[in-house]
């Protein structure tokens, strides 16, 4: 009897994620969202935007990637139907009071993992969620705590995992998280580009 009840729950909600009534566009070419989406259930095509991540310097924390998000989003070319949604998101590491941002080589990823060792730093991920007649955008956050890198530990991830389209210079799913993160405040998944509980929460309620 439980397991036909349990199955009839699977099928319901099964049935519900491909019934969804809008048609879902991932306005983002990162292949970590794209795994964290298709992961939910839902189906969704990809169509990058393609937006210049440059924003004001008045910007701190959160505020940061919930302009970008929406700065993303307005960028896309397309016009929407009211039964499509875009997604688009961005992340950002905070630390110290000043933002780490995706680095350009070697010598600033070095630099960002430096800054980073032996310190909590907090992940912001906004997402941003628009149709034809409607925009929504919220925010996560998440606290990450590295133990103290030495410089090998450091040079071995950059020259073996060359995470430079990553915010702060590290993905959480890499070496680096292994055995460099002592302890995670909130979602992981939010740090690896994409709050997906309220994603979901949002978008069935869209």
């Amino acid at each position: 009897m439980l397991d036909f009840l349990f199955q009839l729950i699977m099928n319901s909600l099964e049935k519900k994620l491909k019934e969804f009534p809008f048609h879902i566009i991932l306005g983002s070419a990162s292949p970590r969202r794209q795994e964290l989406l298709k992961s939910l259930g839902f189906d969704f095509i990809v169509k990058p935007t393609h937006a210049d991540e440059s924003f004001h310097e008045n910007l701190k924390a959160e505020k940061i990637p919930i302009y970008l998000a929406e700065k993303k989003a307005n960028a896309f070319v397309d016009v929407l139907k009211e039964n499509e949604i875009l997604i688009t998101a961005d992340t950002i590491v905070w630390c110290e009071d000043k933002v780490l941002n995706k680095p350009t080589d070697f010598q600033e990823g070095k630099k960002m993992l430096e800054i980073l060792s032996g310190k909590m730093h907090e992940v912001f991920t906004a997402v941003c969620l628009k149709s034809g007649n409607k925009q929504i955008t919220f925010f996560d956050t998440s606290k990450v705590y590295f133990k103290k890198l030495n410089l090998e530990e450091i040079e071995y991830y950059l020259m073996n995992f060359k995470p430079y389209d990553k915010a702060g210079g590290y993905g959480v799913q890499e070496w680096i998280g292994y055995i460099g993160i002592e302890k995670i405040e909130g979602s992981f998944y939010n740090i690896m580009g994409l709050p997906v509980k309220q994603l979901y929460e949002q978008l069935i309620t869209f």
